[in-house]
C-alpha cells in the first residue's frame, strides 16, 4: 500500500514484528521520531523506551526496546534492538527488581567505572521499562 511503511522489529532473541504500519513512533537517542510512509533516510540509535506501531483500523501495538539502532528508508523501517518485549510480556516485579539491584550496584561501587556505566545502562532500561508500564496502566483505565 502507498500509505503504509513496512517496519521490522528483531532482536537477538528472533522478529517480534514484521509489517505494515500506518505509523511508527520510536525512541531515538536524541527524542522520540515519528514515522511516516516516504521518510527521509536515517540511520541513528535507540535508546530504551517505547516503540509504537500504529496499523490503520487496529489497536495500537506497543513494543520495549533497551537500546539498540534504528534504520528508515522511504519504504522501510528497520529496528534492530539490544532486547526487545512486547508490551503485554512486561514483568513490572522483574523491572522494579533490575531498579534496585542496578540503584545499589551504583551507590555501593562508585569507584569502579566500567560497573557503574553497566549499572547506570540497567537502571535506565527498567526506568523506561516501569514508564512503560504505567503508561499503558494509565490508558487502560
Amino acid at each position: 500500500m502507498a500509505n503504509t511503511i513496512h517496519l521490522d522489529i528483531v532482536s537477538a532473541e528472533g522478529q517480534l514484528f514484521a509489517g505494515d504500519a500506518h505509523m511508527v513512533f520510536v525512541p531515538a537517542s536524541e527524542g522520540e521520531i515519528g514515522i511516516a510512509p516516504r521518510h527521509a533516510a536515517l540511520l541513528t540509535t535507540l535508546k530504551a523506551g517505547e516503540v509504537r506501531v500504529q496499523i490503520e483500523g487496529q489497536p495500537e501495538q506497543s513494543f520495549f526496546v533497551g537500546g539498540g539502532a534504528l534504520e528508515i528508508q522511504p519504504n522501510n523501517v528497520t529496528v534492530l534492538a539490544d532486547t526487545a518485549v512486547r508490551s503485554a510480556d512486561l514483568d513490572e516485579a522483574a523491572a522494579q527488581q533490575a531498579k534496585a539491584h542496578a540503584e545499589a550496584t551504583v551507590r555501593d561501587r562508585p569507584t569502579d567505572d566500567r560497573e557503574r556505566a553497566e549499572a547506570l545502562a540497567e537502571l535506565a532500561r527498567a526506568v523506561a521499562q516501569l514508564r512503560m508500564i504505567e503508561r499503558l496502566r494509565k490508558l487502560s483505565r
